[in-house]
């Protein structure tokens, strides 16, 4: 019986393709712009979690805090120090540590042969690509030798072996960086593109002490680095790298930090959160226009149901009951605004896989959206087509019969 009713139904669609068409337009616009928002909004998400995970997995970023500019400030401004790397090694708990490494950053002219390039030189030490989960592809890192003795060698990121030495191995190749000659010891990892636009590989690695005597002509630290075991909170350490800081920078008890703690596994919580809010507000907007979508839905059923009235008076004279008209009225909306919904969700992944190559961000499509785009779509047949179903069902068979 259902089937012979979904048959019927399909008949009367394409009975009347062009209205049908139009009919379902709606919904076809409203399914297509949730599942492409959805999945738009996952994969900016997605993009923002792998930006995140590049700059190190628990990894906590400790730098000088800047006064605010114009402001009444209750602290004095101080650059970090060895000082406050060594207390940091020394008052951590080293359990909780995967490594800490302090480090310093300028942009330089790297020269080699008739190319140069303006690139990102960082000053650092041999427990920095620990703390940054950044692998070392080709050659070795510094030794702890090299990094006390302030010799010139140097890592160099992708960016700048391509553009010096193309797919070559520039391993013992010295390069000028800046003033100084520098010899190439390996080549980095390759990290693409973060999120804000910056080339990640387009950096040259060298002893922190190097690069503090050759470059930057002070002592001064840029950034240290924590990186925390898996399973550790961040937040506890958080706690204890604030309390070791003030104490090895002697901030008194009623004086602001001069130093900020930055933790990256918040900061990607915090984005990911707010990309999650923005898209489902996407969303719930896009929704709107299934609703439209059912109110011609109803539309269209209700002139249906006119222009068959002589045909439903005469399945009633011949003893078909109220029932059978609600069930042939409402599968026929229901057919319609699932064929709606099958359309909008390819036509929302090919828009939503299109924007994502557009945008450089994955292509993250959810079932569960999917499945509950088709759902909403055969609701909204079912809500939207009761009423007229209902009003075809109870119009008497005499009257049905003398209509024109």
């Amino acid at each position: 019986m259902l089937l012979e009713t979904i048959r019927l139904a399909l008949r009367s669609v394409r009975r009347n393709a062009l209205r049908s068409f139009l009919t379902l337009l709606g919904i076809v616009i409203g399914v297509a712009a949730v599942i492409a928002m959805i999945t738009i909004g996952s994969g900016t998400t997605e993009k923002i979690k792998q930006d995140i995970s590049k700059l190190g997995s628990n990894l906590l970023t400790v730098q000088a805090r800047r006064p605010m500019r114009g402001g009444d400030t209750n602290f004095t401004p101080r650059a970090l120090e060895e000082g406050d790397m060594q207390g940091l090694t020394e008052g951590l708990d080293p359990a909780n540590l995967r490594a800490i490494s302090a480090a310093a950053q300028r942009t330089v002219r790297v020269v080699y042969g008739a190319d140069n390039l303006a690139s990102q030189v960082t000053g650092t030490d041999t427990e920095y690509f620990a703390a940054r989960d950044w692998e070392i592809v080709l050659g070795r890192p510094f030794t702890e030798s090299e990094v006390r003795g302030g010799t010139n060698v140097c890592l160099i990121g992708e960016t700048v072996r391509s553009s010096f030495f193309g797919a070559g191995d520039p391993s013992d190749i010295a390069i000028r960086v800046g003033r100084m000659s520098c010899r190439v010891i390996g080549v980095l990892e390759e990290k693409g593109t973060s999120g804000f636009g910056q080339d990640q590989d387009n950096v040259v690695m060298m002893p922190l002490s190097t690069f503090q005597r050759r470059i930057a002509g002070n002592r001064d630290i840029g950034q240290i680095y924590v990186a925390v075991q898996d399973g550790i909170s961040t937040t506890a350490v958080v706690d204890e790298v604030e309390t070791v800081l003030r104490q090895t920078r002697r901030i008194g008890p009623e004086q602001e930090d001069n130093f900020e703690v930055r933790d990256m596994t918040q900061i990607a919580d915090a984005m990911t959160s707010t990309t999650t809010v923005m898209t489902g507000m996407l969303g719930a907007l896009a929704g709107v226009s299934l609703l439209v979508g059912g109110i011609g839905i109803m539309n269209i059923m209700l002139v249906s149901v006119t222009e068959r009235t002589r045909e439903i008076g005469i399945r009633l004279a011949i003893g078909a009951h109220e029932k059978h008209i609600l069930v042939q009225f409402l599968v026929e909306a229901t057919v319609l605004s699932l064929l709606g919904g099958l359309i909008g969700i390819v036509l929302g992944l090919s828009l939503a896989g299109a924007a994502t190559m557009a945008l450089s961000i994955p292509f993250v499509p959810s079932l569960a959206v999917i499945a509950l785009a088709v759902g909403f779509s055969a609701m909204i047949g079912m809500v939207f087509g009761f009423f007229p179903a209902l009003r075809g069902a109870r119009l008497d068979p005499i009257d049905a019969l003398r209509h024109e």
